[in-house]
């Protein structure tokens, strides 16, 4: 008998084994059913605690989910396993740097579990610590060669680097093992400039249908079947394929639009005013870049970092986990405690920010940080890091929201539907002209549409704004060499394209976000 379920009786150990097998396949749904029959006995027997958590992580419920868990790792302080389970929890929540430290203990306790190197490799990943993922990665793939989720990440790692035959083949090397399994499949479609062929697209709707699929391997799927279909110009069952994708990926965790909103409400009406800013010059040589995702935010990234001052950070999570740090320390969420604070209070979180990145200070003095959703926070960026300079990039809002529909985007809920993408747009629209009319010497709207018309025109006007000298290397970005990691990956490896716009492609077929825009937009 597993050790773990001592204590339980008979019946409530069957429950819990069978929703185990289901949230590890990612049926929810059906998990729940069979935890809620086992915990009516002992629900506080730490297994019983351990698959709450892991259900309330699935749907969404973080807080919750990090509080059952610890209760459970109170009685269970030296379980590898529970630290494992904690630290994916923590990972979901955001907080990645309790993660890392969970996962490491794990992998202390107990080196060969192969589950706790890969989620560790995940955290590391998530905090573009590449070259520890790829040894956590390595070890993972060693203890467990058909850990097949570890492969296509290291498959993901190497399209960073741009190595895309090897990455296809690392993706190739899973499929063969495991046909069903999403995260290959979707990554083979989300090298851009290659397209499946008529059989690859047979095995993949054969591999969709599979009953050992779970939810994640079907959300995967559908998104590469949709990128395969639009490719050989079958849109309307693209649209549908797209349809079924978030229908399962939202069935598992709704997005809550009106909350988001008025939390963004909340973050605008508290710098509305501009507040009293560290006093000091941090901030200099600080490049903010955000945006609503498939706006053109890591074309800008490659550009900038294409010339000889400028680091390409990537997606540096470090902004929001400072905001979360302040919100642990005063108990209070943000941004309640923001009218709480002085100048001497937003220069300490300045200098923490600058003391979490300064990895990437090293070798050149101005970095870009690129993590979209930071527009959230370009009110308390301004009194952090009073120098710091936030490029605000924006696209066309029906190509935007449509190519945020059509990825395959992690976390990124609000992109299950139409309407709700159309609420997101109109939040950051909001908050970025609220926060430009405030700063308009620190924040610069961008086109994507202006940069595809007038290239050298448009990029001279962002070197002009970051206080860069103009080199030519910059018109030429696709030359660069260097990681990339985002969606785009691909792309900005190749000369700007003008053929990018995919809306009209779909005409009437997508007039229900043609309509969903347009309503918000009188909002």
């Amino acid at each position: 008998m597993n050790p773990r379920l001592e204590g339980l009786q008979p019946s409530a150990r069957t429950q819990i084994m069978i929703a185990g097998e289901a949230l590890e396949a990612g049926r929810v749904e059906e998990a729940e059913r069979h935890l809620a029959a086992a915990s009516l006995s002992d629900p506080q027997h730490p297994e019983v605690l351990r698959m709450q958590a892991g259900i309330h992580g699935l749907r969404g419920r973080h807080q919750q989910a990090v509080s059952f868990m610890q209760q459970a790792l109170q009685q269970r302080p030296h379980d590898a396993l529970y630290h494992n389970t904690m630290g994916a929890l923590l990972g979901g929540s955001g907080d990645f740097d309790g993660a890392i430290v969970a996962l490491r203990r794990c992998c202390e306790l107990q080196p060969g579990l192969a589950i706790a190197w890969f989620n560790l490799g995940l955290m590391l990943v998530r905090c573009v610590r590449n070259d520890e993922a790829i040894l956590a990665l390595k070890n993972a793939v060693t203890l467990a060669p058909d850990h097949l989720a570890a492969r296509s990440l290291l498959g993901d790692m190497l399209r960073t680097h741009g190595d895309i035959e090897e990455a296809a083949v690392e993706y190739r090397k899973v499929l063969a093992e495991r046909p069903w399994s999403g995260m290959a499949w979707w990554g083979l479609a989300d090298i851009k400039t290659t397209r499946f062929a008529d059989d690859d697209i047979e095995k993949l709707q054969v591999a969709i249908r599979q009953p050992r699929a779970s939810d994640d391997d079907l959300i995967a799927m559908g998104f590469a079947l949709a990128k395969a279909l639009d490719d050989t110009g079958r849109y309307a069952d693209s649209l549908a394929a797209l349809a079924e994708a978030n229908a399962v990926a939202r069935n598992r965790q709704t997005w809550n639009a009106a909350g988001f909103s008025a939390g963004i409400s909340a973050i605008n009406q508290t710098f509305a005013t501009p507040l009293a800013p560290a006093a000091s010059t941090l901030g200099t040589g600080v490049i903010f870049i955000v945006s609503v995702p498939r706006s053109g935010s890591t074309l800008v990234e490659q550009i900038l970092a294409s010339h000889s001052l400028v680091e390409g950070a990537g997606e540096l999570p470090d902004l929001p986990l400072v905001l979360a740090e302040e919100s642990q320390r005063r108990g209070s969420p943000f941004p309640r405690w923001v009218p709480l604070m002085t100048p001497v209070d937003w220069e300490r979180l300045g200098r923490r920010y600058l003391e979490r990145t300064a990895h990437w200070r090293k070798n050149k003095s101005i970095v870009t940080d690129k993590l979209p959703n930071n527009w959230m926070y370009a009110g308390a960026i301004s009194a952090m890091l009073p120098e710091a300079r936030v490029i605000s990039c924006r696209r066309d809002p029906l190509e935007t929201c449509f190519s945020c529909y059509r990825q395959h985007l992690a976390n990124n809920e609000y992109s299950r539907t139409f309407d709700d993408l159309a609420k997101f747009w109109r939040d950051f629209d909001r908050s970025m002209r609220q926060e430009l009319a405030l700063h308009p010497a620190r924040i610069l709207d961008h086109s994507y549409e202006d940069l595809i018309a007038q290239p050298e025109t448009s990029i001279r006007q962002l070197l002009e704004f970051c206080d860069l000298p103009f080199e030519t290397a910059c018109l030429e970005f696709h030359r660069t060499q260097r990681e990339v990691r985002s969606p785009s990956s691909t792309q900005v490896r190749q000369p700007l394209q003008q053929d990018t716009a995919r809306a009209n492609r779909y005409g009437a077929l997508l007039d229900p976000l043609r309509s969903a825009l347009e309503a918000n937009s009188k909002l």
